[in-house]
């Protein structure tokens, strides 16, 4: 029979129960994971992939993007490092329309500027998917992926390399026949996967900024107006970048360099003279201009619009947001325009492009926000 202790007496640490432990959703280790650590890792592919977009802007600006005619993606990483292997490069481009039709003055010198542009980008696009493969296989190793996140973050590797296939599939369209660029198209579907791999880090280094538990608290107080109609903006922001895509693809941003009127006119004059008609959507480069500018009107009124109806969102965070948004939106259509009345120079040019990564993110932002609304105080 156990001796019958007093009430005064301390319980020993051996019969005393076990502290319940709260917020398993939120601990590290296989559960929760380190969500600091996958931001950092994706706010350098964020920042890598916004250059890779950058500098294949500038190597379409500067018509580099032929220079190389095959693709090698492990031994094509390492540049022609004799004279006789610059010879070699020269002689392979020599034989592609490119060069027969538009630039048969070309020297070797000449040649070697535009292919350091095209070997630039696909050296950054190698050095990006390094990055990622490193970064993930660290990260899965020391399990600081949090619960949920690896099909997620596998997903974006795929899409890299799948962005790899792409850029070799449009680069091949100028290869042969009698194009002297890439079909245009085959530029916007390149260009848009690069958005839509940008757009995805971005929604994912916001959703990895707060915890599981908060995630689910925020989205019940989700303003659904303001969430549907960001969303419609981000649709139309992602047609008019592919619109532009286009633009810049058959230098459509040279061919009417007067506004508001195309050639003295509000609708550009022979826009349908290409046979089958549906190639002038695409080829045309009076009526590929005036579409980017119609859906860039429309983005502008649709950006004030949303941001009138964020005036009314509790949440001061929200409203800074679509500010944010719609003052970019605006940014963007002035350089557009100044884009056009110069005839798209190189450094404008650039410049607009950089603009349109900037109104997509920004987009995204305010989606996210009017979805998933930050904690504030009762006084806001």
């Amino acid at each position: 029979m156990s001796k019958p202790r007093s009430i005064f007496e301390e319980v020993s640490e051996e019969g005393a129960k076990p502290v319940a432990k709260t917020g398993g959703i939120n601990r590290g280790g296989a559960g929760g994971g380190n969500r600091r650590w996958v931001r950092i890792w994706l706010a350098i592919l964020f920042v890598l992939v916004a250059a890779m977009v950058v500098v294949g802007g500038l190597t379409r600006l500067t018509d580099s993007g032929l220079s190389i005619t095959e693709w090698a993606p492990i031994t094509g990483a390492l540049p022609p490092l004799n004279e006789a292997a610059w010879l070699v490069e020269f002689e392979k481009y020599q034989q592609i329309p490119e060069f027969k039709l538009q630039n048969s003055h070309m020297d070797l010198a000449a040649f070697k500027e535009i292919y350091w542009w095209e070997w630039g980008h696909r050296q950054l696009g190698r050095f990006i998917g390094l990055v990622w493969a490193v970064g993930f296989l660290v990260l899965l190793l020391t399990k600081s992926i949090p619960t949920g996140w690896t099909g997620r973050l596998i997903g974006l590797g795929a899409l890299g390399g799948l962005q790899g296939f792409i850029g070799w599939w449009m680069v091949s369209s100028g290869l042969s026949g009698d194009m002297v660029d890439v079909a245009s198209y085959r530029l916007a579907t390149h260009l848009g996967l690069a958005f839509v791999i940008l757009g995805l880090i971005t929604w994912y280094i916001l959703s990895l900024g707060r915890d599981a538990a908060a995630m689910m608290t925020a989205r019940r107080a989700r303003e659904t107006k303001l969430w549907g109609m960001s969303t419609g903006l981000l649709h139309l922001a992602f047609l008019q970048i592919l619109l532009g895509a286009l633009v810049a693809g058959i230098d459509a941003g040279r061919s009417f360099v007067d506004w508001p009127w195309m050639g003295d006119q509000f609708f550009p004059p022979d826009a349908f003279d290409i046979s089958p008609m549906w190639r002038n959507f695409f080829e045309n480069a009076g009526l590929v201009q005036f579409m980017h500018r119609m859906v860039g009107y429309v983005l502008v009124i649709f950006a004030i619009v949303i941001w009138r109806a964020s005036r009314r969102s509790p949440n001061a965070n929200t409203r800074m947001a679509f500010s944010l948004v719609t003052v970019m939106v605006l940014a963007q259509a002035v350089l557009g325009i100044a884009t056009v009345l110069q005839a798209a120079p190189l450094h404008v040019a650039i410049t607009h492009q950089i603009g349109a990564i900037l109104v997509f993110v920004l987009a995204l932002n305010a989606r996210f926000l009017s979805g998933y609304p930050t904690e504030q105080s009762v006084r806001g």
